[in-house]
């Protein structure tokens, strides 16, 4: 009876998961304004009057994105297109989805038709270095998020504390399985956000002598799926693994479904970064790995994102460097509090709606 009601528990549990992850298979923006879906409505209101250049006409900015699978990126640029709305901004909207030749194409397209600003998400420095300074030259007002320039003179960068990300989720993991563990590590170098929780990475395996098994993981156009065959090989070879840190929630997905398949459920536990409803649906279905994750809300912060670039451009940010709020998200805590979805977890955590990051009376946040 126990071995049939484990069985039962397992095939559930890999139900959801395999649903998210073709729910994150499907959600990729087309690249265009518009195509990730039904754009939320803004749910706030513009008072008092417009500053310039905001006064008039719809001021064009374009938004150079490199998107990945999963809704956490679907998330982020509605909530982009939503505050845009706001802001009256009209937003041309490009998405090179992992191919960084076309990004370069896009951003050259977005410098050539000269636009007010240009918001530019993730990307690989070295393809976009050149371009960020093309724009910054020809006088452009150019706002990054994510992405790790080697000069970033003239620009202002926004970023994820990835830092606290790491380290909320790596404190837990610590605490749980404690010094001298054998751990795993799945990521992929080479994209800004993965490098600095890298690093944290580091300090952590160094200060508690965790004994690194394995370290595997790529970033794809299906992410999660991907990891999947990668972590079971480690899995398989190193069956005395007892805790993983994935941190990108795909590559979480992709660990997740790796425990699972190798039945080791009970043994191994799994911490990650970023949420999302699907996230939430894997966390919570019963005898899941994954024990934690460190996130913000990708919605809000693609809105903030906006603002930001709006708020420079009205003459009113003089900050170069801004970095958004995020929270630890434990297992325990969802089931306890009944969090099961993203709205549920904001009511919980309103300071991820970021309402004083970037507002004033006219550009309210989102939500």
């Amino acid at each position: 009876m126990a071995t049939s009601s484990r069985t039962m528990r397992v095939a559930a549990l890999a139900f959801a998961l395999s649903a998210a992850i073709a729910l994150g298979g499907c959600a990729q923006s087309s690249g265009t304004a518009g195509s990730s879906g039904a754009v939320p409505e803004p749910g706030a209101t513009a008072t008092g009057p417009r500053p310039a250049p905001f006064d008039g006409d719809p001021v064009k900015v374009a938004l150079v994105r490199q998107s990945g699978a999963g809704d956490y990126f679907q998330a982020w640029g509605a909530g982009a297109e939503a505050q845009a709305e706001i802001a009256n901004i009209e937003l041309t909207i490009s998405d090179a989805r992992n191919d960084n030749a076309q990004m370069a194409s896009d951003m050259q397209r977005a410098i050539d038709s000269e636009p007010a600003a240009i918001i530019v998400s993730h990307g690989l420095a070295d393809t976009m270095q050149p371009l960020v300074s093309e724009a910054v030259a020809a006088g452009i007002t150019v706002v990054v998020y994510d992405l790790a320039l080697t000069d970033a003179e003239g620009v202002v960068v926004t970023s994820q504390s990835d830092e606290e990300l790491a380290s909320n989720v790596l404190d837990l993991m610590a605490e749980d399985i404690g010094a001298g563990a054998k751990v795993g590590y799945v990521s992929a170098t080479g994209f800004a956000p993965l490098d600095r929780r890298a690093e944290v990475w580091k300090s952590f395996v160094e200060e508690y002598d965790w004994d690194v098994v394995f370290s595997t993981g790529k970033v794809s156009d299906s992410t999660a799926n991907d990891n999947i065959p990668l972590v079971a090989a480690a899995i398989a070879q190193n069956p005395d693994v007892e805790a993983i840190f994935a941190p990108y929630d795909e590559i979480t997905k992709g660990a997740v479904a790796a425990v699972l398949q190798a039945g080791k459920e009970d043994q191994i536990k799994v911490y990650g970064i970023d949420i999302s409803n699907a996230d939430m649906q894997v966390m919570l279905g019963e005898g899941s790995p994954w024990i934690a994750t460190a996130a913000s809300d990708p919605s809000a912060v693609g809105a903030a994102v906006v603002r930001t670039a709006a708020m420079t451009l009205a003459g009113l940010n003089s900050e170069m460097s801004i970095e958004f709020p995020s929270v630890l998200i434990t297992q325990e805590a969802l089931r306890s509090g009944g969090i099961t979805n993203v709205d549920d977890l904001l009511a919980a955590e309103p300071k991820l709606l970021m309402r004083d990051v970037m507002t004033a009376a006219w550009l309210p946040a989102i939500s």
